[in-house]
């Protein structure tokens, strides 16, 4: 049996300003057709993890509509453009969103966050030696800045309080750097 899946049709759903809906009419490897879900991230984005000096994570609240809650998350936002350097993105969002800075950040892992209908990726970060700027959220945005060390981190993971794909990936890459150390 040929493996080969095929698109045979894509059409636009739904333009907005971050992301294309599309309908895709594959063809599987038995030669039947099947209509999927393809969502594209235009831009992709990047996220931060930022440590403070005290070693406690500095970590975003908000509201989240998609599953209607508050959620606990790393600084994390689209990129200005499809050419914009991730690491630049990066440290934008970690002003934008915490009022903190930093000139130490460095590249930690990158992700693909639901490759079942979607393309967007995020490159996270990792920013240190933390400085105070000033928060200038988005219209619209409204977040709250708290900090916590990895290990209350890891256990709000572990008891499902926080499933955030991007940032659950996030820290535990940060935890298996640090028991490297």
């Amino acid at each position: 049996m040929d493996n080969q899946v095929k698109r045979v049709k894509r059409e636009l759903v739904r333009r907005g300003p971050i992301l294309d809906i599309y309908a895709d009419t594959m063809e599987l490897p038995d030669g039947k057709r099947e209509e999927w879900d393809f969502v594209s991230h235009r831009m992709g984005a990047a996220a931060v993890v930022p440590v403070r000096d005290d070693g406690r994570i500095l970590m975003v609240r908000q509201y989240r509509n998609a599953i209607e809650r508050m959620t606990l998350e790393i600084p994390a936002g689209s990129r200005d453009s499809v050419t914009e350097d991730t690491k630049i993105c990066a440290a934008r969002e970690l002003e934008e969103e915490t009022g903190y800075q930093s000139d130490n950040i460095t590249f930690l892992i990158s992700l693909r966050t639901t490759v079942a209908f979607c393309d967007e990726f995020i490159d996270v970060y990792l920013a240190k030696d933390l400085r105070p700027g000033e928060q200038h959220l988005d219209e619209g945005e409204f977040i709250d800045v708290e900090a916590y060390d990895i290990d209350e981190l890891c256990a709000m993971i572990y008891e499902g309080k926080m499933q955030d794909a991007k940032t659950v990936s996030a820290l535990l890459a940060y935890k298996n750097l640090l028991s490297q150390k």
